[in-house]
């Protein structure tokens, strides 16, 4: 009898990764000319276990300034952009505007759900199912798994996805 084949579909952001590219828009922010005087800053902290980045700044064009520098280091220290969950910019205190974004991790149920259904629908002899915050894909044959990485990195499910404990 063949043994089946596994993998897990998992959504995670190195944090590190993240720390380091917060640290480095902030140190861009205190020398960069445009932002002098506008008391702009990015905040990493938590809520409800998860990571948040706070934006602050004197006005809302500088709020969208700090998300792009932010947005510039996350590419080159390769943290998905779809992972970063936006809030829109709200006024806060002293006429200033803030802006919240999440840090999303792991596999919501919603979308874990689309994953099975997505392996399902495309017809190969494979099963999914949804293991807590990641969806587990086995066939008996890894071309089939194969097949469907492929697949399954060409469909946007609106989450960095990757793929581990390939066996």
């Amino acid at each position: 009898m063949a043994k089946e084949s596994t993998f897990d579909v998992v959504s995670e952001v190195d944090l590190q990764e993240v720390r380091n590219a917060v640290d480095q828009a902030r140190r861009e922010i205190a020398q960069r000319f445009d932002f002098k005087g506008t008391s702009s800053s990015i905040e990493l902290g938590e809520d409800k276990g998860s990571a948040v980045i706070t934006l602050q700044s004197n006005t809302e064009q500088k709020v969208k300034d700090c998300a792009k520098v932010l947005e510039e280091k996350m590419v080159k220290r390769r943290v998905p952009l779809k992972s970063l969950l936006k809030q829109d910019i709200q006024p806060a205190a002293g006429a200033t505007a803030r802006q919240s974004i999440a840090i999303s991790q792991g596999i919501s149920t919603d979308k874990a759900r689309a994953i099975v259904k997505f392996v399902k629908d495309s017809k190969t002899k494979a099963q999914a199912s949804v293991q807590g915050d990641q969806v587990r894909v086995s066939a008996k044959s890894r071309d089939v798994l194969q097949d469907l990485i492929a697949q399954l990195k060409e469909e946007d499910f609106g989450i960095p996805l990757q793929f581990t404990n390939y066996r």
